[in-house]
């Protein structure tokens, strides 16, 4: 969740000057703050003063508790620079974290602790947040991975936008990292996705075909006293509400740093893609939202080691062959920007590794200590290197 402390406008303003369409792009990430050897979760109020002040990184930002860190990268324009972004950043908040005697662990939720271990951050945002979705903002012990990318206008968003809705779930099932929620196996491969659909602005968005018609939603939104502005639109992608970029928010905050660039470079792709065809006027894909709330379902249940449902064909899909599916979309334009040997260099080694959910899960059933679970993921999320 992105929670910057300043106010946001009911919808986004017209970008300051135009870009090439996926030109640019950058990652946020967020972070659980565990103790350095217990693992729990753990509360650092003098960190979240710290970031608020402006004191701790310039990459640095506070989250709803006291509990989590989020950082952002840089405008990036290669996926190696990215790489290189992230590694920077990673490093400013392990850095940030230690001078506050904690650790970050890069995963979408804690193994074990929940938001019972929390304190709302003592800012004007989020005390606001309390106040018009009470529990639902009290209980937000999860965090994620946000991918912004570039775009000239709201237009191009827009139908960018409407375009991507058949492929999230697949990059959401690259992603998974909160397999546990509060000490139990949820069974699930990205169980924030459930927690995080009790939100009444969560999901894949419906189609809506016009700028106009994204800020009429809005309007009434904002109208309804559901969100205050468009920045609380938590929508799987959204327009961002102080950026000229799409930003694509499904992903769980992925443990290893070449999952980020993955990713993140999947992503970029199919935002070139998708503004390519709708230049071309294409006809656009109108899925039920239904049938897509039924394959984001099944990317945060099975993941990668299962079947995801396609919801243009209404068929069940091995989870890698959707996957190569996806890569044969973009194979084009990922070779004529000089991207697709890293990009299936990538992939391959996700495949063999698994996701950092199989992982945690692995380690559990093979020592049955949450604190190895954890131990595990703050190791491979920190052990930092740039190639």
């Amino acid at each position: 969740m992105q929670m910057p402390a300043a106010a946001r406008p009911a919808a986004p303003a017209p970008p300051p000057a135009a870009t090439t369409t996926g030109a640019t792009f950058g990652v946020e990430e967020e972070f659980h703050l565990v103790d350095p050897g217990s693992y729990r979760l753990t509360r650092s109020p003098a960190l979240a003063e710290a970031v608020l002040r402006g004191e701790s990184g310039p990459h640095l930002h506070a989250e709803i508790t006291t509990t989590q860190l989020e950082t952002a990268t840089g405008i990036c324009t290669s996926l190696p620079q990215l790489r290189a972004e992230l590694v920077t950043t990673r490093a400013e908040a392990a850095g940030a974290a230690a001078r506050a005697g904690v650790r970050i662990l890069p995963a979408s939720t804690h193994p074990f602790d929940s938001w019972q271990q929390q304190d709302i951050t003592p800012a004007p945002r989020y005390e606001a947040m309390v106040d018009r979705w009470a529990g639902l903002a009290q209980q937000q012990d999860i965090v994620g991975c946000h991918v912004h990318v570039g775009v000239p206008d709201l237009d191009t968003a827009v139908a960018v936008m409407d375009r991507a809705r058949p492929y999230l779930a697949t990059l959401l099932a690259m992603t998974g990292s909160s397999p546990f929620h509060s000490g139990v196996d949820t069974g699930h491969h990205s169980y924030r996705t459930v927690w995080w659909s009790r939100w009444p602005t969560t999901g894949p968005p419906e189609h809506l075909g016009s700028a106009e018609r994204y800020r009429e939603v809005v309007a009434g939104l904002v109208a309804s006293g559901v969100v205050a502005d468009s920045s609380h639109l938590y929508w799987d992608l959204r327009p961002s509400s102080h950026l000229p970029t799409l930003e694509f928010r499904m992903a769980d905050v992925c443990t290893e740093v070449d999952d980020v660039v993955l990713h993140a470079g999947l992503v970029r792709s199919l935002v070139r893609v998708l503004a390519g065809r709708a230049e071309r006027g294409e006809p656009c894909p109108r899925p039920r939202p239904e049938l897509l709330r039924a394959a984001r379902w099944r990317a945060a249940r099975f993941g990668l080691e299962g079947q995801l449902f396609d919801p243009l064909t209404c068929e069940l899909v091995p989870a890698r062959v959707a996957v190569r599916r996806l890569l044969a979309e973009l194979r084009q334009d990922l070779a004529a920007h000089d991207e697709w040997a890293l990009v299936v260099d990538l992939v391959e080694g996700l495949f063999e590794r698994g996701t950092s959910a199989s992982r945690q899960r692995r380690t559990w059933q093979e020592t049955g200590d949450w604190r190895a679970v954890a131990a595990r993921i703050v190791r491979e999320g920190t052990a930092l290197e740039n190639r």
